[in-house]
């Protein structure tokens, strides 16, 4: 059984300073700030993740399952927005159902964020993504069905 996902220190450190970069605009392969309205506050939430590409499709997969921008995106129906530089796209992001999902989820996990060189991948996929996971990258599709119902995946489309 996977461990819950808590974002320690290090990650809320890692996500400042990406979106710090992501917001100046600097090359950063596929990552966005995905800014999404808090389900109880209302206020904007920043949060910097891959922008997974499949063909012409764009999906967010969430790695470390149902956490806070999950709930926050379900709760704005799916309306968003995500930003590079000064760049603002704004977006709905539609989530598969764990038939569909599984398959991206598999894909993202396999081949990492887009354009991000393979040493980086597979060192971020060992230490930060697989003790959340109850799959690896050589697991049966079922497998990759049965985490898909725990870890979220959204297509987004340009609004």
């Amino acid at each position: 059984m996977a461990k819950p996902y808590r974002a320690g220190w290090a990650v809320r450190l890692s996500n400042a300073w990406m979106r710090i970069v992501l917001r100046a605009g600097l090359p950063m392969w596929t990552f966005r700030v995905l800014t999404v309205p808090g389900r109880r506050s209302g206020r904007a939430i920043e949060t910097p993740l891959a922008v997974f590409e499949q063909g012409d499709r764009r999906y967010l997969v969430a790695s470390y399952g149902t956490v806070n921008w999950v709930r926050n995106l379900r709760a704005a129906r799916g309306e968003a927005a995500l930003r590079h530089g000064k760049h603002v796209e704004t977006v709905t992001a539609v989530e598969l159902p764990p038939d569909q999902a599984a398959g991206v989820f598999r894909a993202a996990l396999v081949s990492g964020p887009p354009r991000v060189p393979k040493p980086i991948v597979l060192l971020y996929r060992r230490f930060f993504v697989l003790p959340y996971l109850d799959v690896n990258v050589d697991s049966a599709p079922a497998q990759f069905l049965d985490n898909a119902r725990t870890h979220p995946v959204f297509e987004i489309r340009s609004a």
